[in-house]
């Protein structure tokens, strides 16, 4: 495990507000020991620091009246969704009180003739598909994990869609938030495009909870598509498959979706999916359209695949083969810890410019086989976003400090290639150094002015984003 350093605690503070939640919260103010270590877990190897104490909110009132409460003692707060991120978002390492987000799980609103919906945060992105598939529209972002609306909106996350659909920043309308002083804004209207004042929906989402705790969200919606076809590809190696995916991207067919998984990944899912792929490096796809469209579509990539090539190309219609493949492609972080029984998986999640994929992925390769360092990749490679996932034993220990050198290694490398160290998990706690190195000093002093404004107390999640 990593250790994050401790910030100062107010102890007086924290006595205070447990005493003054209790009483107004009842049962729903947890103090006991196995939640809080569950509130102050994720899936990572950062270690847990948990809050003092849980409170389980079920309005916006209610958020407000914890935060006006801590407000008033200088108490940390903290936002807790489904507890999916992985860079140490919901750890208290200055104690405080967390506040459980789960049970506001209500879609309030769907306009369909508009394509929008309002949520509370925790809807899960499942949960708001299955509500939305019955009037023809569906939610595109889609992270590995079944997370809160709310957490992916404070993470900016994306998934396997953003090469068509984008990332939660472009497709957030507006916010209803909670900043630190208990007050309630919302952020904008429904309105598609606003030139009125400050952008403060986009200044919150990716904010990791550090400048507002965010109530209710209003995301854009698509139709379902007429057709979809899922396909896949083989090729001898990486960069063979990332020049297509090149020709792809200049050639300007709209994939939905276009992976890349190495042969090691592919190896893992033959093992754990029970399927049956050359375990060489693969490309899955997804073409949305008409059905004329999304056939025209996979006939386009079949060829420029072919060019670099690929081979083994199929495209599929069918809902089972296409459920089965995508199935697959979201267990990987299962079937890659299955390669290596017992062993954590430390998730990287660099970003590079497209045309440096190839070069930024063979590198990692070498540089895990160096390091003797077992380091399966996947990746969103329509936007050069890719994952190498360390296979780690937590016994271990010089096995572990190779690890965090590696990562080091593999952040400086995307910052040098003009990317950046976190394409959609966020900063958390354990990106905090690499900000600067990305950003320069100047500009996280204008985050730090930013935060200061707005969370003059720091009891916004603090420790988390800013650097020192």
């Amino acid at each position: 495990m990593v250790e994050v350093a401790a910030l100062a605690r107010n102890e007086d503070g924290i006595g205070t507000v447990l005493g003054i939640l209790k009483q107004q919260f009842g049962e729903r103010c947890q103090t006991g020991e196995a939640i809080r270590q569950q509130h102050g877990h994720t899936t990572t190897w950062i270690e847990n620091q948990p809050p003092d104490g849980v409170v389980f909110a079920t309005s916006t009132q209610e958020v407000s009246d914890v935060v006006r409460v801590c407000a008033d003692h200088k108490v940390p707060i903290i936002a807790y969704g489904t507890g999916t991120s992985l860079e140490g978002h919901v750890n208290a390492p200055a104690g405080g009180i967390c506040i459980d987000l789960m049970q506001m799980d209500q879609v309030l609103e769907v306009n369909a003739a508009d394509l929008d919906c309002r949520v509370q945060p925790g809807v899960t992105r499942e949960a708001l598909n299955t509500y939305l598939r019955d009037q023809g529209l569906f939610f595109p972002i889609d992270p590995g994990a079944n997370a809160s609306i709310g957490g992916m909106t404070a993470t900016r996350a994306s998934g396997t869609n953003a090469v068509r659909y984008g990332t939660m920043k472009d497709n957030v309308l507006s916010l209803e938030a909670v900043m630190a002083d208990g007050t309630v804004i919302r952020t904008a209207s429904r309105a598609r495009k606003s030139s009125a004042g400050y952008d403060l929906t986009r200044l919150l989402v990716g904010s990791e909870g550090t400048l507002a705790m965010i109530t209710e969200i209003t995301l854009r919606l698509q139709g379902i598509p007429e057709a979809i076809s899922a396909a896949r590809c083989s090729f001898p190696t990486v960069e063979a498959a990332s020049r297509a995916v090149m020709a792809t991207i200049q050639y300007g067919l709209p994939v939905a979706r276009i992976e890349l998984l190495d042969a090691m990944v592919v190896q893992a899912l033959n093992g754990y999916s029970k399927l049956d792929l050359p375990e060489t490096p693969l490309l899955l796809l997804e073409f949305h359209g008409s059905d004329a469209g999304v056939a025209e579509q996979a006939e386009t990539f079949g060829m420029l695949a072919e060019e670099e090539g690929g081979t083994g190309f199929a495209a599929t219609a069918s809902l089972e083969e296409r459920n089965k493949l995508w199935q697959a492609r979201h267990d990987a972080y299962w079937a890659m810890l299955a390669l290596r029984p017992g062993c954590d998986a430390v998730a990287t999640d660099v970003c590079v410019p497209i045309s440096r994929l190839a070069d930024a992925v063979t590198a990692c390769d070498e540089m895990a086989r160096e390091m003797d360092l077992i380091a399966p990749v996947v990746g969103h490679a329509g936007d050069g976003n890719f994952h190498a996932s360390l296979l780690i034993d937590k016994a271990d220990q010089d096995e572990q400090a190779r690890a965090a050198e590696f990562i080091s290694w593999l952040n400086d490398l995307a910052i040098s290639m003009d990317g950046t160290c976190t394409g959609e998990h966020g900063i958390g706690q354990g990106k905090r150094p690499y900000l600067v190195k990305e950003l320069g000093q100047g500009t996280v002093d204008v985050m730090g002015a930013i935060k200061k404004a707005l969370d003059p107390d720091n009891i916004l999640n603090p420790g988390k984003i800013l650097p020192g």
